[in-house]
């Protein structure tokens, strides 16, 4: 007679470990990698549709935005600044190639990178922090 396994005391035993910057920048479920986590451009679904897995869990806030804007900022900062040292070119030239190059960087980043956040809140299982000593008076007990 075979035994079979004692069962799994966490359902995230069944699922493979998946890399969070590859599901993440692919935009799929961090947990099972097949469904997609977004319902539009960066609203984000309340569940997978192929786990089941919850998305209640995902807060990036506005850590996708700030990333995003931080590093296409200085790559398109850095680009603005060598046209002008070694071109010279007239300012309307710089408004119709940079500033369109930014909000197109912008765009196409900020998707992924939100997605990547996410699954590594996931992974990580990152929360809010909560804290035992909230609401008490210093650290003596009243008597």
């Amino acid at each position: 007679m075979a035994q079979t396994p004692p069962p799994s005391d966490s359902a995230q035993d069944q699922w493979p470990a998946l890399s969070p910057l590859r599901t993440g920048l692919a935009c799929r479920c961090p947990r099972c990698g097949e469904g997609p986590l977004f319902l539009g451009f960066l609203n984000l679904r309340e569940a997978c549709p192929e786990c089941g897995l919850d998305y209640g869990f995902a807060d990036p806030a506005d850590g996708p935005a700030f990333f995003v804007m931080s590093g296409v900022g200085i790559a398109v900062t850095l680009l603005f600044l060598w046209m002008e040292i070694a071109f010279r070119p007239p300012m309307w030239l710089h408004l119709i190639f940079t500033l369109p190059l930014f909000v197109v960087g912008c765009l196409a980043t900020l998707r992924p990178v939100k997605a990547w956040l996410i699954n590594e809140q996931f992974v990580r299982k990152a929360s809010e922090a909560q804290f035992s000593f909230l609401g008490r008076s210093g650290g003596s007990k009243a008597e």
